[in-house]
């Protein structure tokens, strides 16, 4: 179904496919210019400001309901591309992955998370969700030409983000494994130290830097996801992750690496402040040097690690 787009004229036209399976039937008989759209809440900030050039056809996604759901599938959540961030925020398994859930609520004002969708903001390249989703290890689904694919987040954004894929992949889920020990923990948002079964701790934050308190495009994203076994006093699981502003996030192995080589105490902080500093590859733009982006990742990282670790 197609219907013109809101203004004065018959272009662009909007289509609205009610299954993936009429999606694949519009994607076949379209010519011009065209793409997908979600809330359309960046899209339209840089079609204003002539960022972007207004294509012929929008193919709106909002009306597939399957793209919409949030669900447990075997060992994963499995979220729509289409959910709203406001669902998001407001679903009880999505609260189960903290760090996540952080991120979701740290982005834009509730007005736009009424219209904004987790899969908008993974599809920029650039979202807040985009640390938090490579901590937690997902893997995103893409109806492609050739089927249903998977893709692990960091292999996505190793490949150069949505340049790397066909302009006619369409994301439709992102799948997040859940880990026996995450399963009905309610960790708060903040960063938080919490005993797991099997004689684990658990250590779990996300932060965001902004150039004022609320409703701002960040300019560092930074977020922490770990197992330490108690008996040994090690970390057992480490996930460290940055990123903000126009830059694509980033798994930090090296300083997983730093951390896994040592006991895991407060004393590693200064350690990963250091080494985030030194692997954090980032950029300078008229609100923010590289350096200071480097220093502000590897200052934030480093001191909710040692808070971590305080009585």
């Amino acid at each position: 179904m197609a219907a013109p787009a809101y203004g004065s004229g018959a272009q662009p036209f909007v289509w609205q496919p009610h299954s993936l399976q009429e999606l694949q039937s519009i994607r076949e008989q379209l010519e011009g210019a065209w793409c997908y759209t979600a809330g359309a809440t960046l899209l339209r900030t840089q079609w204003e400001a002539e960022l972007k050039a207004l294509p012929q056809h929008l193919v709106s996604l909002s009306c597939i309901p399957e793209m919409s759901e949030i669900t447990v599938q075997g060992d994963y959540i499995v979220i729509g591309a289409m959910t709203r961030l406001k669902a998001c925020a407001a679903s009880p398994l999505v609260q189960q992955l903290p760090i996540l859930h952080e991120a979701v609520l740290a982005i834009a004002a509730p007005s736009v998370r009424n219209l904004a969708t987790i899969g908008g903001n993974i599809a920029s390249g650039i979202g807040d969700t985009l640390p938090a989703l490579l901590v937690y290890d997902a893997e995103l689904q893409w109806m492609t030409c050739r089927g249903m694919e998977m893709q692990p987040v960091t292999a996505w954004l190793l490949d150069g983000g949505i340049r790397g894929r066909s302009e006619e992949d369409v994301l439709v889920s992102v799948h997040i494994p859940m880990h026996r020990d995450r399963e009905g923990s309610s960790l708060n948002s903040q960063a938080c130290s919490s005993p797991v079964p099997d004689r684990k701790r658990k250590i779990a934050f996300y932060r965001k830097l902004g150039r004022r308190e609320v409703f701002t495009a960040s300019l560092v994203t930074v977020a922490l996801f770990g197992e330490i076994n108690l008996e040994n006093g090690r970390w057992e699981r480490i996930a460290i992750a940055v990123g903000g502003g126009s830059g694509l996030a980033m798994r930090l192995t090296e300083s997983e690496q730093l951390l896994r080589s040592g006991p895991a105490e407060a004393a590693q902080a200064p350690m990963l402040a250091a080494q985030v500093m030194a692997e954090f590859t980032t950029y300078t733009d008229a609100f923010a040097t590289e350096d200071y982006r480097k220093q502000a990742a590897g200052n934030m990282l480093g001191a909710e690690l040692w808070q971590a670790f305080q009585p």
